[in-house]
């Protein structure tokens, strides 16, 4: 076993700074790992977040080194252990103690968001029939596990704090899934362009880089909603046929 040097961030809503321990590291250890072993030798006040580490619950989400990163998948192998590292709670989000934060604002956004409406069946036994194709397009979305990284890194929810216009990736994501749904019959362009503006996103895809499922999330779901978007209000014809209807 050798030692290396880790900085936790410990505090709550009203401040905190980053503490300095010393743990015992060996082969095949996560960072999750190195915070419960501090925890049960030399912090057992530390709060942090945690459920399956398999990286399928998305519990364990904070900020290794900058980078947002689930810790039970962040192996120590690829960390310059020679250098101290640090741990700190997502930035995007209220601080609640220490690694945890407060992202019940996800829950509230996923509510806004118009549920699926699927179309009349299509079979005579009441049930529908999809191409496999368009069962396939949607099905990467659904591999979210609502760690938020992606949130956490976004810069127009982390930088510029407007959680009250802008509903994210994660939930682009979502609204993605449903728009692209073969049997969803709901529309929610206008919302997509008002309320949970889409316009925000410059499609810089950190959101992508830090996704535990490797989902594409600026190519495959931000940036198709981005063309609904334009299409339905910003190509010339339409906006033409608005302008004689009266429409604005």
């Amino acid at each position: 076993m050798a030692t290396a040097t880790f900085q936790v961030w410990r505090g709550d809503e009203a401040g905190g700074s980053l503490r300095e321990y010393k743990a015992e590291v060996g082969e095949g250890m996560v960072v999750l790992d190195v915070i419960h072993q501090i925890q049960a030798t030399q912090a057992p006040d530390m709060a942090v977040r945690w459920n399956c580490k398999a990286g399928k619950c998305g519990s364990c989400s904070a900020e290794i080194n900058g980078r947002p990163r689930l810790m039970c998948m962040t192996r120590l192998s690829t960390l310059d252990l020679t250098q101290p590292v640090t741990v700190e709670p997502m930035q995007a989000f209220p601080k609640v103690k220490d690694l945890v934060t407060d992202v019940s604002w996800n829950f509230r956004v996923k509510r806004q968001i118009k549920p699926f409406r699927p179309r009349t069946p299509d079979a005579p036994d009441g049930t529908w029939r999809i191409d496999q194709k368009d069962v396939e397009r949607v099905q990467e979305f659904r591999k979210c596990i609502e760690c938020f990284l992606c949130q956490d890194v976004c810069h127009v929810l982390r930088e510029h704090h407007k959680h009250d216009q802008f509903i994210g990736p994660r939930f682009l994501v979502y609204a993605a899934a449903l728009e692209m749904h073969p049997l969803d019959t709901e529309n929610r362009v206008e919302e997509l362009r008002k309320a949970h503006g889409v316009g925000f996103c410059n499609i810089t895809k950190c959101c992508t880089a830090v996704c535990p499922e490797e989902i594409k999330i600026t190519d495959n779901a931000i940036i198709p909603l981005k063309e609904r978007v334009v299409d339905e209000y910003y190509d010339p014809i339409k906006m033409f046929f608005r302008f004689l209807g009266g429409r604005k």
